[in-house]
């Protein structure tokens, strides 16, 4: 299997040009030998994209809203990441990356649900393939909970685990096989090297249509509430950094130079988001807030991820300055000027941060910045085009599926949990637990 960094020189490659590519056969008909030093790596970075959407999250939306809702977040992240695993299993996975006959183009097809046909020895390239499924599914399960910082502290538990299951076969595996699964926008030359489209535009923009059809929560924006817990979301933040490598890093699918510059870059790009984020805090309001400082953390992760693959070092501290920046902005539009109650910026964050790196590569991958090259024939301008027509269809499509999700369940459940509920933290309520004895 070919580097990820000759791949790029030679041609640009998504990721699902990679794993077409690794799956030929090699000269004497043979699959190519397992890469042991690619199966652990890859093995060791599901493990960290996992942490990631367990305790990480969990921790850093935890520390953000009430004393009274932290275990109700906490036992979202954990059920929904349940879940969507179970889903990515059974019929996920094969939509996602199997064959799709005719339908190709738009969605994979049926024959490797519940993994049937995939054997110890079948191969992804130089990875076993059950290693492969294992990775694809952390990203299947974190999405969804991306999209639990929209709706903390006012929506019922059982909408929320449905929503998140019917969103994850009718938004996440489409947009996924479109792009890396041998799709109609890979066939294009779309570029998203670890899920900046993937991941955070779908997450984010998704995030914004519940905000908007749920409502804000009570008192909003009247009543400022300071996050309960700073520490815990500065740890929670602390883990998702770390994480990350496996996210952006394990995508080379390689145990190569190609990994180690993405988490460079990745590395990069997320002190310097935090540094600009703290920075512009520090001019506007007078004081850097530690909350502050590691939003912009994940501002630039979420910005650097769809071309952590592609770029230099250059483009790394680029999209960490332009990611703190811009989200730091789109915060201030959302909650302040539209008066949307997206809780805990998911859209703002998440969702800016993915699209403006989509739109970003196209210029950062250019050889004088230190990234890879372009395909041949293809301008940056060109590549620019193709990215903003991916984020759009995929906001588009992320929106209209989102409306007819939630307005669907609101005629079996109610979507919103009671005033007194509400009031009284749904920790209590809706779980019958406590997170503190006050």
């Amino acid at each position: 299997m070919t580097t990820m960094r000759a791949l790029g020189v030679a041609a640009a490659a998504t990721t699902v040009f990679i794993l077409q590519a690794s799956m030929a056969l090699a000269q004497d008909g043979t699959p190519p030998a397992v890469d042991g030093a690619a199966t652990a790596w890859v093995l060791t970075s599901s493990a960290l994209v996992l942490f990631m959407c367990l305790p990480a999250l969990a921790l850093f939306y935890g520390g953000l809203v009430s004393a009274r809702n932290v275990l109700s977040v906490f036992t979202q992240c954990a059920a929904i990441a349940c879940v969507g695993s179970l889903l990515w299993l059974a019929l996920g996975y094969s939509l996602a990356f199997g064959d799709g006959g005719s339908f190709n183009t738009l969605i994979g097809g049926f024959g490797k649900v519940m993994l049937a046909g995939v054997e110890p020895a079948s191969q992804v390239g130089r990875l076993p393939e059950t290693v492969f499924f294992l990775f694809q599914l952390t990203f299947a399960t974190i999405t969804p909970v991306l999209i639990v910082g929209a709706y903390p502290e006012r929506m019922n538990f059982g909408p929320a685990l449905a929503f998140s299951g019917l969103w994850l076969l009718l938004v996440y595996v489409p947009v996924t096989h479109w792009i890396w699964g041998g799709g109609w926008m890979a066939t294009l030359g779309v570029l998203d090297f670890a899920g900046g489209i993937v991941v955070h535009t779908t997450a984010g923009v998704s995030a914004l249509v519940i905000a908007i059809m749920l409502g804000a929560r009570r008192g909003f924006p009247r009543e400022t509430r300071p996050p309960h817990n700073p520490g815990m979301t500065y740890s929670g933040a602390a883990m998702l950094w770390v994480g990350w490598f496996g996210f952006n890093g394990g995508s080379a699918l390689a145990a190569d130079g190609s990994a180690g510059m993405a988490i460079i870059v990745t590395h990069t790009a997320a002190a310097a988001a935090s540094l600009t984020w703290m920075a512009i805090e520090w001019v506007r309001f007078g004081r850097p807030s530690m909350v502050g400082l590691v939003t912009g953390t994940i501002a630039g992760l979420a910005t650097v991820t769809p071309a952590s693959g592609y770029v230099g070092p250059w483009g790394g501290l680029v999209c960490g300055v332009a990611g703190g920046a811009v989200c730091f902005e789109a915060v201030q539009i959302v909650k302040m000027r539209l008066k949307i109650d997206d809780s805990l910026d998911v859209f703002a964050v998440h969702g800016v941060g993915g699209m403006l790196g989509s739109l970003l590569l196209a210029g950062l991958m250019l050889p004088s910045l230190g990234g890879l090259g372009l395909k041949n024939g293809i301008s940056a301008l060109d590549q620019l085009g193709l990215q903003a027509m991916g984020v759009a269809v995929t906001a588009l499509w992320s929106v209209v599926a989102t409306f007819i999700i939630m307005r669907a369940l609101r005629l079996f459940s109610p979507l919103r949990v009671t005033q007194q509920d509400e009031i009284e933290g749904l920790d209590l309520t809706i779980h019958g637990e406590r997170a503190y004895e006050l």
